[in-house]
């Protein structure tokens, strides 16, 4: 709960040392996170998965720079906003920005693999990218980046703080599941079956000469693998949406 003592709450405002920061109240709730797109260009983090936050909290209206947010969370309550709970506010419709302007999270992974579904930050790993929000076009998307400092400064623009209204998360949380290797592989395999190898066994049959099969069906092979991995830059299957149901977590194509 936010300290009264040291803050004076007014129709969304909060006032910090003579500092004011416009904020966005955000009423608990639940929202999808991330993408069930698996393809290299147009594919996102995955997986889908249901976050429910279950606090309120504020967020603030604007991105602020760094040194301004280092500044303001310094022995305060603040902090930086994590995805869901950013993803929360945006998917109703209470964030904006502008294009091209990019907005560092607390969250540091490459995937949503064994994160916590209830608002908290997911820190994978401290050498993993951040997950970042860059702005285009009026909508937000997710990407993940490297964002030291340096001496030309982040490759990010800036970062929102966050004051939530609980007294800390549960210690046994609904994560969405580790990510099950074994089971691309089997999806891999039957895609370069279906997708490259039959077709191009198929197409010598009716258009090669005859014994080419024979003599060149290391090539075929070789040929139809290569297409299949080369469709991963395009297009794979759409992937589960994991949703939170009797306090687990369900992978669902669609959610009944």
């Amino acid at each position: 709960m936010v300290n009264t003592d040291r803050r004076t709450r007014f129709l969304g405002w909060i006032i910090l040392d003579e500092t004011q920061i416009p904020w966005v109240f955000v009423e608990p709730g639940s929202v999808l996170v991330g993408s069930d797109n698996r393809s290299i260009l147009f594919g996102g983090i995955g997986p889908r998965h249901e976050v429910i936050v279950e606090y309120p909290f504020r967020i603030s209206e604007r991105p602020l720079n760094f040194e301004e947010a280092i500044s303001l969370a310094e022995d305060s309550e603040m902090e930086l906003v994590s995805d869901s709970e950013w993803q929360l506010a945006y998917s109703r419709g209470l964030l904006s920005g502008e294009d091209g302007f990019s907005e560092s999270l607390a969250d540091s992974a490459q995937d949503y693999w064994g994160k916590a579904c209830d608002g908290r930050p997911f820190v994978n790993d401290s050498q993993s990218p951040k997950i970042i929000r860059r702005w285009k076009s009026g909508h937000a998307e997710t990407l993940t980046a490297f964002t030291q400092s340096s001496a030309e400064g982040t490759v990010t623009d800036g970062v929102r703080l966050v004051v939530r209204e609980h007294s800390g998360w549960g210690g046994n949380p609904i994560e969405v599941p580790r990510v099950n290797y074994s089971s691309i592989l089997i999806e891999e395999i039957l895609l370069c079956l279906i997708v490259g190898i039959f077709p191009s066994f198929i197409w010598a049959f009716f258009n090669a000469s005859p014994g080419y099969i024979q003599e060149g069906w290391l090539n075929l092979i070789l040929g139809g693998a290569f297409f299949s991995i080369f469709t991963m830059l395009f297009w794979r299957p759409k992937q589960p949406t994991w949703y939170i149901e009797s306090g687990r977590m369900v992978p669902r194509r669609n959610k009944k």
